[in-house]
C-alpha cells in the first residue's frame, strides 16, 4: 500500500490534535504535526534528509498566533526561530524549498482574496476547517493527482482576484527594478532558497554585508520577511540564482 505522508501545520493545539488523530486513523495516511511555520520548515527539511519527504502540507490560513493547550497525541513541534511565519508565506516558502510537496490551506471562513493569494503562492487547494473528513481526504488525494480544489462558492471571487493580480504584477516588477544589481543578485539567491551564510559564500561577501543587502531588499520591496520577498519576486518573474557557476543577472519566469 502506498502511504500518503501528511504534515498538519496549525498553532491551535486542540485542532491540530483532532485533525492529526482523524487522519492517522486512515490506513494509507501517515501524519505529523507542527505548531508554527519555522517548525514546519524544520520538519520538511529533516524528512527530506532522511529520504521520507512529506506529500501534502495542510496549513492553517491564520497561522501565526499561539493558543496554549495540552500536548497532543501527535507531537506538535514549537517554532522558536525569530518571528512568526504566516500561512500563505509558508506556502510560498515550501513551493521554493520543496516544490514536489502539495499544500492545502485550511481556513475558518471563505475569503476570495486570501484564497487567490494562496493559489498564487503555490497552494493546490483551499478548504474549510469544518469540512468533513471525507471531503478533506478527497482533496488530499486530489492534489496528489495535480488537481486544484476550491469551494464552488469561491470560484467567481477567486477568478476576479487573480485577474486583478495580473495588474499588480507590474507593481512588483517596478519594486524589483528599484533594486541595485547587487541587491537583485541577493534576491535571486533568496529565491533559490539560500540562507545568509550561503549567499555570502556564493557572492564572496561577508555575512554582515549580505545581512545589510537583505535588509535593503526587504525595505525596498516593502515586505517584512524573506518568504514574502520571495513571493513578490516570483510575482515579478524573478527566477532563482543558478546553483552552479557564477551568478548571472537574467530574467526569470513564474513557476
Amino acid at each position: 500500500m502506498v502511504r500518503i505522508r501528511v504534515l498538519v501545520v496549525d498553532d491551535h493545539r486542540i485542532f491540530a490534535e483532532s485533525l492529526a488523530a482523524a487522519l492517522a486513523a486512515e490506513p494509507d495516511v501517515d501524519v505529523s504535526a507542527a505548531g508554527s511555520g519555522p517548525a514546519a520548515l524544520r520538519c520538511l527539511e529533516r524528512a527530506a534528509g532522511e529520504g521520507r519527504r512529506f506529500d501534502v502540507l495542510l496549513v492553517d490560513a491564520d497561522l501565526g498566533g499561539h493558543v496554549p493547550g495540552s500536548r497532543p497525541a501527535v507531537p506538535v513541534q514549537e517554532g522558536d526561530e525569530e518571528g512568526l511565519v504566516d500561512g500563505i508565506s509558508l506556502v510560498a516558502g515550501v513551493r521554493v524549498a520543496q516544490p514536489a510537496v502539495r499544500t492545502v490551506v485550511l481556513a475558518e471562513k471563505d475569503d476570495p482574496r486570501r484564497a487567490a493569494l494562496a493559489l498564487q503562492a503555490g497552494a493546490c487547494g483551499w478548504v474549510a476547517k469544518d469540512c468533513s473528513l471525507s471531503r478533506l481526504l478527497t482533496v488530499i488525494r486530489g492534489v496528489l493527482r495535480d488537481e486544484t480544489h476550491l469551494p464552488p462558492a469561491l470560484l467567481t471571487g477567486v477568478l476576479r482576484e487573480l485577474t486583478a493580480a495580473r495588474r499588480h504584477r507590474t507593481e512588483s516588477e517596478r519594486l524589483v527594478e528599484s533594486l541595485t544589481p547587487r541587491e537583485r543578485e541577493v534576491l535571486r539567491c533568496m529565491v533559490a532558497g539560500l540562507g545568509r551564510k550561503a549567499v555570502a559564500e556564493r557572492l564572496f561577501l561577508s555575512p554582515h554585508t549580505v545581512r545589510t543587502h537583505m535588509q535593503n531588499v526587504l525595505g525596498k520591496l516593502g515586505v517584512h520577511s524573506t518568504l514574502a520577498a520571495v513571493a513578490l519576486a516570483r510575482r515579478a518573474g524573478v527566477g532563482p540564482a543558478e546553483l552552479t557557476g557564477d551568478v548571472v543577472e537574467r530574467g526569470g519566469q513564474l513557476a
